[in-house]
């Protein structure tokens, strides 16, 4: 009976420790399934979304179940300028919109996630959509900070600027966000698609630098983003030089998980746009801030995420269609735009059918961000790393561009090469320093 005592207190020790590393395994994949279904503290999802996620299968068919963390965001918390103060309206009247309706700007009531499935499905880039989708799921928890695998960063550019404009870009900064970057365009070239290493992706939306091209880009770049498991949107055009890792510090002070619209925008008051209709004696006035394409701006994933039943799958299009505003205005209206007391008092009804299409997130004003529309000379060489892009222009026969020490003006008369000297001098074509 002794013997048998003693023999049986090993094996109880035993099978105690088996016990207690089977309870670490369950903590462990515990947690990377929280990390997975939730993200970032501070994310309420509702049961309903839970519930659905631990029934289906994690395979690609499902894989947008993840995304539904970002649905559900709180009030925003970052530092941040927040919107300009106030200041005199500029109005537009639209006397030329009739009967112009919300409630006929079509707004899916499906499942954030149904959406992203379909939005693949039906795009002229699906397998790039399927590729970008593929590499967003992973089982490894990722830390509560911003890097530059998290960044989707797009740039609107067109086949007439292909060798100028492009080229520029993709000797310069791309090379610093190769894996990141992509080019959306209007027209196959084999020859950069080969320099980018396949991230130049034809829209098939039309060439000029009009309304109707423009927001066919806009909605292509946004659609591609949705599909890509990326935490950031960035837009940028192809006159903008971009401080990759300036970009990526200024991100990493904010959540993706909170509705964030970062940006600079070109005008000092905002935009108010009055929307007639024939068929009813009450002006719709409706007013916001956008950030200006020309600068560059950034939408977080929780934000892009509760414009995809607004915008997504080409509805970008329409809504620039009905405002007869081109790219970054309608990004503008669709974020910020703010119901504003009417002419005659509507109903709660009518109120309702117009508020409930803006998702009223004011933009925040990031001052690093320049466009070709203010002075280049007046930024500092020695603020050029703190700024996130930079710009330049041709007009009245005189270069609008920042004063850099570097190439002579013949070599470099848009004074990028220059610049991406000053900040990254170890590059092979940079003079020695």
């Amino acid at each position: 009976m002794m013997s048998l005592t003693v023999l049986s207190l090993p094996q109880k020790f035993k099978r105690l420790l088996q016990a207690m590393m089977l309870a670490v395994a369950v903590v462990y994949m515990t947690l990377l399934l929280y990390q997975s279904a939730y993200g970032y503290p501070g994310i309420q999802v509702p049961h309903s979304q839970v519930d659905g996620l631990a029934n289906e299968p994690l395979n690609p068919t499902h894989r947008d179940q993840l995304l539904q963390e970002y649905v559900q965001s709180s009030t925003p918390t970052q530092p941040g300028a927040g919107a300009p103060s106030a200041s005199p309206t500029t109005v537009i009247i639209r006397k030329d919109i009739r009967s112009f309706n919300f409630s006929d700007i079509e707004v899916s009531e499906r499942p954030t996630a149904t959406l992203l499935t379909e939005l693949a499905r039906r795009s002229r880039n699906g397998e790039l959509l399927h590729d970008l989708s593929q590499r967003a799921v992973t089982a490894t928890p990722q830390p509560p900070v911003t890097e530059l695998d998290d960044i989707f960063i797009s740039v609107k550019t067109t086949k007439n600027y292909h060798d100028t404009r492009l080229a520029l870009i993709i000797k310069t900064w791309f090379q610093l966000a190769r894996d990141q970057t992509w080019f959306f365009t209007d027209t196959d070239d084999r020859y950069y698609q080969e320099k980018t290493k396949g991230h130049l992706i034809n829209t098939k939306c039309s060439q000029g630098h009009f309304r109707k091209a423009l927001c066919c880009k806009m909605s292509a770049e946004l659609d591609v983003f949705l599909q890509s498991g990326k935490k950031w949107f960035c837009h940028f055009d192809d006159d903008n030089y971009v401080n990759v890792p300036r970009l990526v510090k200024l991100l990493d002070e904010y959540s993706p998980s909170v509705d964030w619209y970062l940006g600079k925008p070109s005008i000092s008051s905002p935009l108010e746009i009055h929307l007639d209709s024939k068929n009813t004696t009450t002006n719709k006035k409706i007013t916001f801030w956008f950030a200006t394409g020309g600068a560059g701006f950034c939408l977080s994933r929780a934000l892009t995420l509760k414009m995809l039943p607004i915008a997504g799958g080409g509805k970008f299009i329409s809504i620039g269609d009905k405002i007869r505003f081109p790219d970054d205005v309608t990004m503008g209206f669709i974020i910020g735009g703010c119901f504003c007391k009417p002419v005659k008092t509507l109903t709660r009804t009518n109120y309702e059918s117009i508020s409930e299409h803006l998702l009223k997130v004011p933009l925040t004003v990031v001052d690093n961000f320049h466009s070709h529309l203010e002075p280049m000379e007046f930024i500092r060489q020695d603020t050029f790393h703190d700024q996130v892009s930079f710009s330049y222009a041709h007009m009245k026969n005189q270069w609008n561009v920042i004063k850099v020490d570097g190439f002579d003006l013949k070599t470099d008369p848009k004074r990028f090469y220059s610049l991406h000297c000053q900040l990254f001098p170890y590059f092979s074509f940079c003079p020695p320093r």
